[in-house]
């Protein structure tokens, strides 16, 4: 059996990395949907088409914040894996010691690195276990059980910091001062609020989320939870992928409409120049770091349930030891999250939108012992409002440039908004 909750507080730390031990096994009887086995309170996920891991309890913790969180996040890891014992019966991505992790969009906003002590994990056919205890224990495999979310009703969404009217106001402020050169690009976000009559359960949402949009990232991190399609970096194996979206156009349902607004999507001049920006600026990011890169001249459109984007992999072989977290911090904030340049983008975005973005659009993701992992940047997500149970901020953003029309972006990141208040709407 797990720990309880006031142990596994006990056991949380934000200081020096503590000596852990760490075993995984291989076990029988994982629920198809590893989210089944999520318990009530502090569940950390990473899953995408039934596979990932998650977790619960906390043996160790890292927050962090300011100019050099990353490298204060990667020196803590490097210690902690140092300092463990790790036994690893199975030997795939995701087994062994790893961490969950999401970081701020900004140096201000506050990030985290959690290491669970519970993790329940699928790699393909493979199922296992990981337990994670301190040096002087050896906590057993935990006896895993099938828990039910309690649904959500009578949600009801608000404004956040901005009307619709104000962002779309914002808006043309920003094309106005790209037109004048100020700058290429800058991404504008905005928040919505949803109210509940009960307490949510963030296990609701997830489980909605992961069966609506199977081919995203579904995640939770500390009250961060989502269904994210942009993948920012996976290191595995000496493999360095990142897909870039940019470039957004809404679904109708009707499936003939949509191939034509697919193909009105891929020649469109604004929607191109967008995503043209935010693929030089990953691979500008990443070339240091790679002996070999492919980056393809023109993007592919991305299907998903709501809308469809202008998508492009790019890969690389890794030339150095840099990490996943380290190649994240690299990336971190793409011109398909802040624009470009960025230094200009992020300080009008300082001035402008009006709201703190927190973790929206930063990292969010996992790593092993490794340094291999995914990181993703946190879209079509929600953050719980940890003194308010019943309240979520749920956030959607989109690229400006010279050809952008304010009704349209506004429009836009209402069709971003669908996933999350579709998991939280009634049934």
């Amino acid at each position: 059996m797990s720990a309880s909750p006031g142990s596994r507080a006990a056991l949380a730390t934000r200081g020096p990395a503590p000596q852990l031990v760490v075993r995984s096994q291989p076990v029988d009887g994982v629920s198809a949907h590893l989210l089944d086995h999520l318990p009530d309170e502090g569940g950390l996920a990473w899953v995408r088409r039934g596979d990932g891991h998650v977790g619960w309890g906390v043996a160790a913790r890292l927050d962090v914040a300011g100019s050099n969180r990353f490298e204060q996040a990667a020196r803590w890891w490097q210690e902690l894996v140092g300092a463990a014992v790790v036994r690893d019966e199975v030997g795939v991505p995701g087994s062994g010691l790893i961490s969950f992790g999401s970081f701020g969009f900004t140096d201000q906003d506050p990030g985290e690195l959690v290491v669970p002590e519970v993790i329940v994990g699928r790699r393909g056919g493979t199922t296992w276990v990981t337990t994670v205890s301190p040096a002087s224990s050896l906590a057993a495999p935990p006896e895993l059980r099938i828990h039910e979310p309690s649904p959500v009703y009578d949600v009801t969404f608000a404004d956040g910091a901005r009307t619709g009217t104000d962002w779309s106001s914002i808006v043309a402020d920003a094309v106005r001062r790209i037109t004048a050169g100020d700058l290429d690009k800058v991404v504008l976000a905005r928040d919505l609020i949803a109210y509940a009559e009960q307490p949510i359960d963030l296990r609701w949402p997830l489980h909605r989320l992961a069966t609506a949009y199977p081919n995203c990232w579904t995640f939770s991190v500390d009250g961060l939870i989502g269904a994210t399609p942009e993948l920012l970096v996976r290191r595995e194996k000496g493999l360095i992928t990142s897909r870039v979206l940019a470039g957004t156009i809404r679904r109708t349902g009707d499936d003939a409409h949509d191939l034509a607004l697919a193909a009105s999507l891929a020649r469109s001049s604004k929607d191109l120049e967008e995503h043209e920006f935010a693929v030089r600026s990953v691979a500008d990011a990443l070339e240091p770091h790679c002996s070999s890169m492919n980056v393809p001249e023109t993007p592919f459109v991305l299907h998903l349930p709501n809308v469809m984007h202008l998508a492009t992999d790019v890969a690389g072989v890794a030339n150095n030891g840099a990490s996943a977290l380290g190649l994240a911090a690299a990336l971190h904030p793409s011109a398909a999250v802040c624009g470009t340049p960025t230094p200009v983008a992020r300080d009008l975005i300082g001035e402008i939108e009006g709201m703190e973005r927190g973790r929206f659009s930063g990292p969010v993701g996992w790593m092993d012992a490794a340094g291999d992992g995914e990181w993703c940047i946190a879209l079509r997500c929600g953050q719980a409002d940890p003194d308010e149970p019943r309240r979520m901020r749920l956030f959607a953003g989109a690229g400006i440039v010279a050809g952008s029309n304010p009704d349209a972006e506004l429009a836009e990141t209402n069709a971003k908004l669908v996933p999350m208040r579709d998991a939280l709407g009634d049934l």
